[in-house]
């Protein structure tokens, strides 16, 4: 699975980005047309997803699934939070700025996951695109919670309207909402734009990611060596968790992938948006190196597979 997963296109592209940009190479995708593409992802998946939906109902396994989604994206912060301060030796904002992180999700790295996951017939239940759009906010929640306990005095509070509006929040679940009203028979008409198209966007927009991070992380001065490991340990951690509770709880294999793939990825778009308004004082050269730069990056390349073969495994 590990093999199949290096050499699709998705991976190869993430690898040429990365590669090229630790080469010091000049390539590069104009902002406008990343932000384009990352509008057409979320809107194709949050749209698929809302088919899927109205076509199978409102079942037992999504309101599970739901359930688990919020109190993992509520609870993993509290598990990261404790291995930042302990092996981490971070300071409390950071390490809760970080642990949100840890406890919210990437769309990214779902929507590479689905795609791969599906290639591989074990494509996820699409409800699952309901739980992604859930576990963003509950983390972010949860790492302010970790990082002013004890203070005297709270300083900015949740960012309620940021994190409710953020643009990643109301795309996937509007979409998601069109999907179930349209339903197949209204989706037909637009399949071709976001169904056909869906995975060599995903290559370019993957591409850009790989060039993003290989430079986040180059940049990056205050990564010691215990929280690299903590950027592998964390992912692997929570996503065993996830996919645990996902069998636990009666889900099938491959939605038991997807949510520990869900609790494995970390935030690099909602969450450092959130911490940089209600914890300015954080290190955003901490959180965005970790998640993004080494997080990211072993999740696409090896904890997609590990995740599906432990669902498998334990299924």
């Amino acid at each position: 699975m590990i093999i199949d997963t290096l050499t699709s296109p998705v991976i190869l592209f993430f690898v040429l980005g990365f590669l090229a940009a630790l080469a010091k190479s000049d390539l590069s995708i104009p902002e406008a047309f990343a932000k384009a593409m990352s509008i057409y992802l979320m809107a194709a998946i949050g749209l698929k997803g809302g088919v899927e939906v109205a076509s199978s109902g409102i079942t037992t396994d999504l309101i599970a699934a739901a359930l688990a989604g919020l109190a993992l994206s509520f609870l993993l912060p509290v598990i990261a939070f404790t291995l930042l301060r302990s092996v981490g030796r971070l300071s409390q904002v950071d390490a809760g700025a970080v642990a949100a992180h840890y406890g919210s999700v990437s769309v990214v790295t779902f929507v590479t996951a689905k795609e791969i996951l599906t290639g591989q017939g074990l494509g996820p239940a699409g409800y699952m695109v309901a739980v992604l759009a859930l576990m963003e906010t509950p983390a972010i929640i949860s790492g302010l919670v970790l990082a002013r306990r004890g203070q005297s005095s709270a300083g900015n509070g949740v960012p309620w309207r940021e994190v409710l509006t953020n643009a990643s929040v109301v795309l996937l679940v509007g979409s998601f909402l069109i999907g179930m009203v349209a339903g197949k028979d209204g989706f037909a008409p637009v399949k071709p734009l976001f169904d056909t198209g869906f995975r060599g966007v995903l290559c370019l927009f993957l591409l850009d990611m790989g060039l993003i991070a290989a430079r986040r992380l180059v940049q990056s001065r205050k990564i010691t060596y215990r929280l690299v490991m903590l950027a592998v340990v964390l992912p692997l951690l929570n996503g065993a968790i996830g996919t645990t509770v996902g069998t636990v709880i009666g889900l099938d294999v491959a939605s038991s992938a997807a949510l520990g793939i869900l609790a494995a990825s970390a935030s690099y778009i909602a969450v450092p948006a959130a911490m940089r308004m209600a914890l300015p004082e954080a290190d955003p050269g901490i959180y965005l190196s970790m998640s993004l730069g080494i997080t990211f990056p072993f999740n696409i390349i090896f904890g997609i597979s590990l995740m599906a073969a432990l669902a498998q495994i334990i299924g």
